[in-house]
């Protein structure tokens, strides 16, 4: 069985996440979708909250394709979390060039750390490379229409946590 980890904040889940986990599916038979516990950033959903948003949205992607998605949180190194879950490959999404030079900073202390663990990137669809779930945040902060950049139940998500 081929198990892939595709890791992130997730805060919130974007039509982007979405299509890299929908291309994702393709690729593997187990997709763990590693929901990251970062301390360091203060995310607006609660860890709670963003497992849920991501079973809601990505799961459902999966069955249609006939891959199992698991939705993982994790607080540990990514390549110790990719072991935990049996991953073979990290799957990763890129946006645009600033995307590909950290993460191919992460890749080269990834394979340091376990070389057996490949990385895998997938480029983001054209009408998704802007999408950003930082600047999804602020514009729905700003109460602007964030309704092309992420599923309906997260709009209103969005909507019920910033009182707009």
């Amino acid at each position: 069985m081929r198990v892939g980890l595709y890791p992130g904040t997730f805060d919130p889940v974007t039509n982007g996440h979405l299509d890299i986990t929908r291309r994702s599916c393709t690729l593997v038979d187990r997709l763990v979708i590693g929901v990251a516990i970062n301390r360091d950033k203060a995310p607006l959903f609660s860890l709670e909250e963003r497992v849920a948003m991501v079973e809601a949205e990505c799961v459902p992607l999966g069955e249609a394709v006939g891959c199992e998605v698991v939705v993982h949180p994790f607080e540990n190194l990514l390549i110790d979390c990719a072991r935990d879950v049996g991953a073979s490959v990290i799957i990763r999404g890129l946006r645009a060039v600033a995307d590909f030079e950290y993460e191919f900073q992460m890749v080269g202390m990834n394979r340091s750390m376990d070389n057996s663990i490949e990385t895998v990137f997938l480029m983001a669809d054209a009408k998704n490379q802007a999408i950003a779930s930082k600047l999804v945040k602020e514009i729905a902060r700003l109460d602007g229409d964030v309704t092309k950049f992420v599923p309906a139940a997260v709009v209103d998500a969005l909507r019920e946590k910033l009182g707009a």
